[in-house]
């Protein structure tokens, strides 16, 4: 249970209200220059003359600028009535407090609850004084200290650094998660999910198990028990720090996401994680426990807040804003800043089955077309960029493809409680692709009785035909009308978990309006789909599972990719989603995994993963908490080798390329006229343009190295070139070449004789030559000559022809040299 945070060792610089994280302090008095004592009565007092007789205090942040004082026997100074201060081993809001710097110097230690640490002049003891309260009393100052007690917390068992881009408009190189739910801890009513991503008071008030649990050894687990397909299961409910029986790769209720797995996971390769913000509030008014609403908005706008607060905790725990591997992201742009500054970019999106409250009572839309659009305007302002249309039971929007199984029946019994009648399942056309129920779950009728009992329905059970079974109802009026306004915020379209019909006919829309912002997201569509997507420039997440199928999946998404689009691919955990993980593979004793073993981007070395007393193997549990994700890319790697490692390491790039043409940026190809040779543009460059704007004006490159863009040109012969731009710090082209034979200047193009290029220009080095300025601080024209003729022609501005190796190193950034 060692801390797995960096200890921070005592700053030369005074320490600031974030620097102090984790550090090891005593609190010294303005007041009397003392320092704070815990004393026998569990009182506090200043009193002690050094530094190294006063207690030491682990700081461990609970939110940015916010900290526990946690001393040497593990208690923290904690608010006692009124005006009291003592220790206590009880972590939470009373021990809570705000380090606030004081206008005089050193520090103001505030309570959550109002009232700040101060010490009585008199006695030197700790209490809490008004807010209003001045002077002295209530300032303190943190001086280095030794022998701090360590705050528990998992490890990520990870040494190296992770891997950052070149530039922060290059090309990224990493994994995606298309599909998952790590902030669900509120979802179905508050009481399905046990445990949650993270506490403000440590791991051991985050990994706990629900307190239904712990009754009969796990057994009265109802919903844990059903989805695992085991009525009658126990489990050990204690949690941290043994955690014996959870997390499991087949454990769906139990938290799966601590935000140290995930810490793990990045440092491990993953780029972007695609945050779906999730509720049901048609099981939520199923499941007899709940402490919360089963208003589905009011959950997505609570787990809104939730990210945000995850973000700041995890930069409070690295040092401060900004600091931490995690940021939300809201557009392309700003997450390929993020993943080329080696962190993890976060992008939100909503999958809910009753979507913006839209469901179908009756066959009546519960939600006006009006309604729709203003709440998905509220959505898109607060950060969503894709959504789900379509969830698990039919809405104002389209039909469900459903569940197989026992999960079938119980989403079955869902839809009929959301919309008043059972699914109204038809056998599918000759031919056609089917929806997702089977008939072997739903004959169990008292399974069934069951349920409608526990939700106060009675009726007729309905009665299929023999299958395959299609959902017939398709896209509605207003889930079209959701798709074009999705389409017009450059939002992409979730199509999983529609029915065949919804399905085709969203695609369908989507193929009209040529637009490419469309996702399937973790293997809920059907086999027609990924050609469809793949031609639109869409991307594809398979659902992660096991891998050796996750591996089959991906050779079959090679075969039907696009040759026009960037192929890499992703998957979907749907961890915290109610969705399996990969159990361990069948026959990996053969090929284990070894420990340990490099990532899957060569930057990191990943041991064994410890949390509390327990120590994962892949190898033995399979995916058994998100942490082991990066086990599972080495498995991958073991099972299809180095092509599926280079497929998942393009996924980050091929998402946003995605997500950049869903908001309008031009495809790549090659452009069909070079255009023109000027001392401000080449072809379709400009000088001075910075490269957001040169992106969507002139759409996706070619590639993107260091601080460059390439583009293909095509010449008026049908020849094809190249144009590049080259950026400067600021981000704005400072550099434009062009290999295209077209371009002129002085008479002299590509492939013109070397001999020539000293009439018209100066050499500045070898192969180097520039045309005079028109006036000083003009751009300049560059020719590069080699093997006896011209190689490439630019234009630099003028800072950049300074010197020739800086010129020469310009120019190789723009694979010209």
């Amino acid at each position: 249970m060692a801390l797995a945070l960096p200890v921070a060792a005592p700053a030369a610089d005074p320490p600031t209200r974030y620097s102090l994280v984790h550090g090891c302090y005593a609190l010294q008095s303005v007041a009397n220059g003392r320092y704070v004592v815990r004393r026998p009565d569990a009182s506090y007092r200043a009193e002690a003359t050094t530094a190294a007789g006063g207690e030491a205090f682990r700081m461990q942040a609970t939110a940015l600028g916010r900290y526990l004082l946690y001393g040497r026997d593990q208690t923290v100074p904690t608010r006692s009535g009124a005006s009291g201060v003592i220790a206590s081993g009880d972590l939470g809001p009373a021990g809570d407090w705000r380090v606030q710097p004081a206008a005089e110097g050193g520090f103001r230690i505030e309570a959550l609850n109002g009232g700040v640490l101060a010490v009585d002049e008199g006695s030197g003891g700790a209490l809490i004084a008004p807010p209003s309260i001045a002077g002295d009393a209530a300032r303190f100052r943190f001086v280095a200290a030794g022998n701090c007690a360590i705050f528990p917390e998992a490890e990520v068992n990870a040494t190296g650094t992770p891997a950052r881009g070149s530039s922060p408009d290059a090309d990224v190189r990493g994994l995606i998660d298309t599909h998952n739910h790590p902030i669900n801890f509120n979802f179905i009513g508050g009481a399905v999910h046990c445990g949650r991503i993270w506490s403000p008071y440590g791991v051991q008030k985050a990994l706990v198990d629900c307190p239904d649990h712990a009754l009969v050894g796990g057994g009265a687990a109802l919903l844990e028990n059903f989805l695992g397909g085991n009525p009658i299961g126990f489990h050990d409910a204690a949690g941290w720090p043994t955690l014996k029986d959870w997390p499991r790769h087949d454990s769906l209720t139990h938290e799966g996401a601590y935000w140290r797995w995930i810490e793990r996971a990045w440092r491990g390769g993953l780029r972007i994680m695609v945050v779906d913000l999730v509720d049901n509030g048609v099981l939520c008014r199923i499941w007899p426990l709940k402490n919360r609403s089963c208003d589905e908005m009011q959950t997505i706008h609570e787990q809104l807040r939730y990210t945000e607060q995850l973000q700041d905790y995890v930069d409070a725990q690295f040092g401060g804003p900004g600091k931490g591997f995690l940021r939300i992201v809201k557009s392309p742009d700003a997450a390929r800043r993020v993943i080329n500054d080696g962190k993890l970019a976060i992008v939100l999106g909503m999958e809910n089955s009753e979507a913006f409250n839209c469901s179908l009572p009756n066959d009546t839309s519960a939600c006006t077309p009006q309604q729709m659009e203003q709440r998905l305007d509220e959505m898109y302002r607060l950060g969503v960029r894709s959504a789900f249309p379509v969830h698990k039971f039919d809405n104002a929007f389209g039909g469900t493809t459903g569940d197989g199984g026992l999960t079938g029946v119980l989403t079955n019994v869902g839809n009929m409680v959301g919309t008043s009648h059972f699914l109204r399942l038809q056998r599918c056309e000759a031919g056609h692709q089917h929806d997702r129920y089977d008939l072997e779950a739903f004959p169990r009728i008292d399974l069934v009785t069951q349920l409608l009992t526990l939700v106060g329905l009675h009726g007729a059970l309905p009665v299929y035909p023999a299958g395959p079974l299609c959902n017939p109802r398709g896209l509605s009026e207003l889930g079209k009308r959701l798709i074009e306004r999705m389409i017009a915020k450059g939002m992409m379209v979730e199509v999983d978990h529609m029915s065949i019909k919804t399905r085709d006919e969203a695609l369908k829309l989507l193929e009209r309006r040529k637009y490419p912002g469309v996702l399937s997201s973790h293997s809920w569509s059907d086999a027609t789909t990924p050609k469809r997507i793949y031609k639109l420039g869409g991307f594809i997440g398979p659902y992660a599972g096991g891998s050796k199928g996750f591996a089959e999946e991906w050779r079959t998404l090679r075969k039907q990719r696009d040759p026009r689009f960037l192929f890499g691919v992703g998957y979907g955990a749907d961890i915290n989603g109610f969705g399996a993980q990969g159990g361990p593979r069948g026959d990996n004793a053969e090929n284990p995994v070894r420990y340990p073993f490099r990532s899957i981007d060569g930057a990191v070395t990943l041991d064994r993963n410890r949390t509390g007393t327990r120590v994962f193997d892949i190898n033995k549990e399979g995916v058994a908490q998100y942490g082991l994700y990066p086990d599972w890319y080495e498995d991958l790697r073991k099972v299809a080798g180095q092509p599926i490692v280079d497929d998942l390491l393009r996924g980050a790039e091929a998402y946003l390329e995605t997500w950049e043409r869903a908001t309008g940026v031009p495809a790549p190809g090659c452009k069909v006229d070079a255009g023109l040779f000027g001392r401000s543009q080449v072809g379709p460059l400009r000088l001075g343009e910075p490269a957001t704007a040169l992106l969507r004006r002139v759409g996706q490159p070619a590639s993107r190295p260091t601080r460059a863009y390439r583009y293909c040109v095509t010449e008026r012969d049908g020849r094809q070139a190249t144009v590049a731009a080259v950026f400067g710090d600021d981000g704005r082209t400072i550099l434009m070449a062009t290999t295209a034979r077209q371009h002129r200047v002085a008479g002299l193009r590509v492939g013109s004789p070397a001999r020539r290029v000293g009439r018209v220009a100066k050499r500045i080095g070898r192969g180097l030559w520039i045309r005079r300025a028109r006036s000083a601080g003009a751009p300049r024209v560059v020719l590069q000559t080699r093997g006896g003729r011209i190689s490439a022609l630019a234009v630099v501005t003028a800072g950049t022809q300074a010197r020739a190796s800086s010129l020469r190193r310009t120019l190789r950034l723009a694979g010209v040299r």
